[in-house]
């Protein structure tokens, strides 16, 4: 074999080797650099009151106290004899012992009564869905869902989706800010990574380019 073949071998073999090294890097580098595992999972915890829920307030064997009551924009409801009460951002219970502190200030007997808060019906879990999907818009569901569940309401994606660049801005209710979270569809499908599909949170926005 003269020189000038040896050498274009020598390349092929080379431009080969880089390749397979390159695809096996890209594997790696194809989940995204994010802690999932730190974001928020609500299905295993106490429900937190959101502005639009109805709640059932009951004080046993004291009818007018009792009442239905829906959460305001505003985040406050409005109770018989106790007034205004901010209600979002509390779960049931934190609630309750609110409201009976506040109907200790009225009635010496309310600090033995018992108190129920029970949320009738929970409208306060929205999300939005926007870009190459079925159905764009704002989605809600009695229950928490993951961000495969959330796709499927949205009706999957269009031919033209990036399924692989999916965002979700998230608000921090601690510092306000927003963070972008990466989701890339073909590690959902694949079950690889079941951290990554986390569950939708309240007010979250996905984004399918």
């Amino acid at each position: 074999m003269d020189t000038p073949n040896v050498n274009r071998l020598a390349l092929v073999l080379v431009a080969a080797v880089v390749a397979v090294l390159g695809l096996a890097g890209c594997g790696t580098a194809g989940f995204p650099d994010y802690p999932y595992a730190k974001e928020p999972d609500p299905r295993n915890a106490e429900y937190v009151i959101g502005i639009g829920d109805r709640l059932g307030i009951n004080v046993w064997e004291n009818e007018a106290l009792s009442t239905d009551a829906v959460v305001r924009p505003d985040g406050t409801i409005t109770m018989p004899l106790v007034g205004d009460l901010k209600a979002s951002g509390e779960t049931p219970s934190a609630l309750k012992a609110r409201i009976k502190t506040r109907l200790g200030d009225f009635l010496k007997s309310a600090q033995n009564a018992e108190i129920t808060v029970a949320v009738a019906e929970a409208a306060s879990y929205r999300f939005t869905i926007s870009g190459e999907v079925q159905h764009q818009g704002v989605f809600s569901s009695a229950y928490y869902v993951t961000v495969l569940e959330a796709i499927a309401l949205a009706g999957g994606f269009t031919r033209f989706a990036d399924s692989d660049g999916i965002t979700i801005q998230r608000r921090d209710p601690k510092t306000n800010k927003i963070r972008s979270i990466p989701i890339v569809y073909e590690i959902l499908a694949k079950g690889d990574h079941p951290e990554m599909n986390i569950v939708v949170m309240p007010n979250d926005s996905i984004f399918v380019p």
